[in-house]
């Protein structure tokens, strides 16, 4: 995927506006590596690409993308509302960190619009989980030091709002380590929680997509 470009601070090189850096100078070159498998990464095309500023004070080095998930096909619609949105962050120190057991650092964040009804589900947390798990797991993604939370949001509006109808959110934020620069699986691990989180039928076997990315305005 091609990148925008982002306006450089005054004094500091000049990166893709979804990298950060603390050293001015060229970035590691398993940094660089892993940035590659990732803007490289295929996923299906109802996940809208874009990459963010990334954070600047976790980690050495970062990378972020955002993500919507649209409805197929536009939904029919010339402006089609997004089933869900999404936050993939890399996190780089090259000299490790003890929590994560490893260089690599991938944090997540997924929401969704999701039935009152499901939302109540006492089953859901653990059935969003698990569609994280079988997502690294199908795309072969090597990690380790799998953390997170699983939310339900669900609101009810009243008095001169009580014409709304009810409304639930899933809410789904996890970290783990990458065990190498090869990032494209764990992206396309993470677009597939995203789509599921979203509602959408897995793809057909044998389907390959290929991911869209929106340029930063």
């Amino acid at each position: 995927m091609a990148a925008g470009e982002g306006a450089p601070d005054r004094g500091t090189a000049t990166y893709p506006r979804g990298v950060s850096g603390q050293d001015p100078g060229e970035p590691p070159e398993d940094f660089q590596r892993a940035v590659a498998a990732l803007r490289s990464a295929r996923l299906r095309p109802e996940v809208v690409l874009q990459e963010a500023p990334a954070p600047q004070r976790l980690a050495p080095w970062a990378v972020a993308l955002t993500a919507d998930v649209l409805p197929p096909d536009g939904g029919g619609e010339a402006e089609p509302e997004e089933l869900g949105t999404g936050r993939f962050v890399l996190l780089y120190d090259p000299d490790g960190h003890d929590s994560w057991d490893g260089v690599f650092r991938v944090v997540t964040f997924v929401r969704a619009a999701v039935e009152p009804d499901v939302a109540g589900d006492p089953m859901l947390p653990s059935v969003g989980w698990s569609w994280l798990v079988e997502a690294l797991e199908a795309h072969q993604a090597d990690y380790a030091q799998p953390s997170g939370t699983v939310t339900r949001v669900a609101s009810e509006s009243f008095g001169s709002l009580s014409d709304r109808p009810p409304s639930a959110e899933l809410e789904i934020r996890a970290s783990w380590t990458a065990a190498d620069p090869e990032l494209g699986p764990h992206l396309q691990a993470w677009g597939d929680l995203l789509a599921t989180a979203a509602g959408l039928p897995p793809l057909a076997a044998g389907v390959v997509a290929l991911s869209r990315l929106r340029r930063a305005r």
